[in-house]
């Protein structure tokens, strides 16, 4: 069976924080374990480019980025020096809907000799949240999981969490995992709460992982819209995201692998 870079990223998602050894996940899912390590290494070393059917070799990855837009990122780089690769890839992202990776960006910096720190280090991370929530609505977390059904393929769940009550807002199970399913889901709990039929002074705060349908600019375009911030967890951090993996990796896991 060959697995979407998407499908891919979501395995290494749920293999790291699966509380299963890493064996007998992999088993469950019908994933070989030559693939899954294969597939870990080339993330290691390109993020998640390196999951395409395909992944670019280093030099040949280099030159699909113009000189041009090598240029601007330096430019930008300079203009807001207290930004570090990982803050400065999410500034473009945001606000010019171009998207470039956190990686892409530390190697450009580093070679016009603009970061003097390794790379590791912008990936450092704190142990949890920092900013805690004191009410409900205040921040809700977001995630997707995997479902394996036999004979039928691959289901996805996408979840809101709201952060303070630690309850389920909403839940949608989709064939795919896309920017317009958590805009879906996100329109069943904006439904549920009324947020947005009464006049509150802050809208919820919405906390996700780094993944591709996190960033599309759809999503960013619908929750400007609503007037939802969107704030995006440390590359390869779980625990900032901790109450929804438990969720996911507890109360859903165990009834996921076994079906």
């Amino acid at each position: 069976m060959r697995f979407s870079q998407a499908e891919k990223m979501e395995i290494i998602r749920l293999v790291e924080g699966s509380s299963l050894p890493v064996k007998q996940t992999l088993r469950e899912m019908d994933v070989p374990r030559s693939s899954f390590y294969r597939w870990y290494r080339r993330y290691l070393d390109y993020g998640y480019d390196g999951l395409a059917s395909q992944p670019p070799h280093a030099r040949r990855f280099w030159n699909k980025i113009p000189e041009s837009e090598k240029k601007h990122i330096v430019s930008e780089a300079k203009q807001m020096p207290e930004l570090t690769p990982r803050e400065l890839a999410w500034h473009i992202t945001d606000s010019q809907g171009a998207f470039i990776s956190e990686s892409s960006v530390y190697r450009i910096l580093r070679d016009y000799d603009l970061v003097a720190s390794p790379a590791y280090i912008v990936l450092t991370a704190a142990d949890e949240y920092r900013h805690k929530t004191k009410r409900v609505h205040q921040l809700w977390q977001t995630d997707f999981t995997y479902f394996k059904i036999i004979g039928w393929g691959w289901y996805y769940l996408s979840t809101i969490l709201d952060d303070y009550s630690r309850y389920i807002i909403a839940w949608l199970l989709t064939s795919t995992m896309s920017a317009e399913d958590v805009k879906n889901t996100l329109d069943l709990a904006i439904t549920k709460t009324g947020i947005t039929g009464v006049k509150v002074r802050h809208r919820p705060r919405l906390l996700s992982d780094n993944g591709p349908c996190y960033l599309a600019g759809d999503l960013k375009q619908y929750l400007d819209q609503h007037g939802i911030r969107h704030t995006r967890g440390k590359p390869y951090h779980p625990m900032t995201q901790g109450k929804i993996e438990r969720y996911v990796n507890g109360g859903v896991s165990a009834g996921q692998l076994a079906v």
